[in-house]
């Protein structure tokens, strides 16, 4: 029997200093697409989140709402997972950086790095953020006229003693493995700025360490100063999998097969995070996946008062709140007043996850109900309704018969591979958008041709044949809807009785139609005689 294939993948491990927003939830929507599409095709996954606590503004936070640091930590920790298990993300580790064990692992990592000569004792000075938590080159300050270019504060000059990661040395090798693995970076825009930005301004030796801080984990060799937050925060990719004291598994799962984190942090995935581990001794990560932002689209008389020529402006508590919108950030409130399939369907769809996409309420009404409520759920809901009213939920003598194509023209084994490429590839929404116009939209045509409702008035049999042949389409989008909508996919599959078990269908088994062995009949409950709309229109 063949070893089962690993896939190990990471989101970006978050500040806890506010509840997440939809940019946030963005980034876990599309990992667990990943994670739910690389289980059904049999891998053994491992998908890893986290809260990054060990920093300033974490312990600031907490110290403002009159907390002890560890308790907020614990309960921001509590709010995360709450919003996660309400999207449905199928995370199987939540590590919070205040753990004991990570902090732990955290010291034996650096040690390593310590012991083979690449942390070294210094002075640093220069321009740093507190919102970044980073220095910034002098290039920069000038260029943005002393401001953060990321959160438009004043630089701040700061002077400490510190401990440095020779990061210099690893410039060479980096750049020639950024451009000899066209995969390591992805999308490819990308993976052209980081091999622009060594080409331009080459890497410094990193600060690695902090002075007069409390909160924290303090370095293994000088117990005098903390860890700065990329030597902290990265190693939750490994010591979430066991380095340090769990050598089975770490070695089963790494190198992580991606990490999914935003653009704005791709610089620190890709530069510093591959030199740590080959100084180390450990592989890097075989693919870092660098996602765009979301943007909310502003209503009607707001786009004035933020001076936005474009009505566009970037997911963020703060901006919201500014503009009397705050609600809109909170992924909670739009689950409450949705629903999570809803929610994870419009970001998927609306929202390139290479690139950047938007949001606004009427837009997330307008796509729901043309693509969920009017394609799918009116599919669902004819064949349903027809099959009941007229043949008692089943269609009779249809055991071993081979159902026929609706779309015309369709090869479907392409199309099952088209869009299996596009999520391969994380291009979910054109994943997404095939489904749709290709294929849902086609077999709601088919129906609308030969109008069973109508057709079973005269000849039972005909009609029965276009509902046993549409329900099909149902089949085969449930499975390719999977990883994208996996409750309302599941409610779709069991409605009948194909043969195969839920939890074990493929994307193969979507490639091919097949005869099963006894007639097709509908399995759901009723409600009151009716079956339950799957996809309730918002008025």
């Amino acid at each position: 029997m063949a070893a089962t294939t690993t896939w190990f993948q990471t989101t970006a491990i978050d500040y806890p200093n506010s509840r997440p927003h939809i940019g946030t939830a963005f980034e876990k929507l599309g990992a667990d697409v990943q994670a739910r599409y690389r289980r059904m095709e049999g891998c053994d996954v491992f998908f890893l989140m986290g809260n990054d606590e060990n920093t300033v503004k974490v312990s600031k936070r907490a110290a403002e709402l009159g907390l002890d640091t560890q308790a907020y930590c614990d309960d921001m920790a509590r709010q995360f997972q709450e919003v996660w298990k309400a999207l449905d993300i199928s995370y199987d580790t939540f590590v919070q950086t205040s753990s004991e064990r990570h902090k732990q692992c955290c010291r034996k990592f650096i040690q390593k790095v310590y012991d083979n000569g690449y942390i070294y004792k210094g002075e640093y000075g220069g321009w740093y953020c507190d919102g970044c938590e980073e220095f910034k080159s002098e290039k920069v300050h000038t260029e943005h006229a002393g401001n953060c270019p990321v959160h438009k504060r004043p630089l701040i000059r700061r002077s400490e003693p510190c401990w440095f990661f020779k990061l210099s040395a690893f410039q060479e090798r980096l750049l020639k493995h950024l451009k000899e693995n066209p995969e390591f970076v992805q999308p490819e825009s990308r993976r052209n700025e980081m091999i622009g930005f060594i080409e331009a301004e080459g890497l410094q030796d990193l600060n690695i360490s902090r002075t007069g801080e409390e909160w924290g984990i303090r370095l293994p060799f000088d117990l005098d100063f903390t860890v700065y937050v990329w030597f902290d925060a990265l190693l939750t990719y490994v010591t979430g999998i066991g380095y340090g004291d769990d050598e089975a598994t770490f070695r089963k799962y790494w190198p992580a097969d991606v990490h999914f984190i935003g653009k704005d942090i791709t610089r620190f995935h890709t530069h510093i995070w591959p030199a740590m581990l080959w100084a180390a001794g450990e592989e890097a990560p075989k693919r870092v996946f660098s996602h765009g932002f979301v943007y909310l689209k502003l209503p009607e008389g707001k786009l004035e008062e933020k001076g936005e020529a474009t009505g566009l402006v970037k997911i963020g508590k703060s901006t919201l709140k500014e503009l009397g919108l705050e609600y809109l950030a909170e992924p909670m409130e739009i689950i409450k007043k949705f629903s999570s399939e809803s929610f994870r369907y419009y970001f998927l769809r609306e929202c390139p996850f290479p690139s950047d996409g938007e949001f606004s309420p009427e837009r997330f009404v307008e796509v729901y109900n043309s693509e969920l409520a009017n394609n799918l759920g009116n599919l669902f809901s004819r064949e349903m309704t027809i099959t009941w009213k007229n043949f008692e939920g089943v269609f009779a003598g249809t055991a071993g018969k081979v159902p026929e194509t609706v779309v015309p023209g369709l090869n479907l084994a392409e199309f099952v591979a088209t869009v299996r490429g596009h999520v391969e590839g994380c291009r979910y929404n054109q994943a997404l958008q095939a489904i749709v116009q290709e294929f849902l939209t086609p077999t709601n045509q088919y129906l609308e041709a030969n109008a069973p409702w109508k057709l079973v008035k005269t000849d039972k049999d005909a009609a029965k044949r276009v509902l046993f042949n549409a329900v099909q389409s149902l089949r085969v989008a449930s499975i390719l809807l999977k990883p994208f909508i996996p409750k309302s996919a599941e409610a779709i599959y069991t409605s009948f009785n194909f043969p195969k078990p839920w939890a074990e269908v493929t994307y193969a088994d979507a490639a091919e139609l097949l005869a099963q062995p006894d007639d097709l009949r509908v399995t759901a409950e009723l409600v009151e005689g009716k079956v339950k709309p799957l996809f309730p229109r918002i008025g």
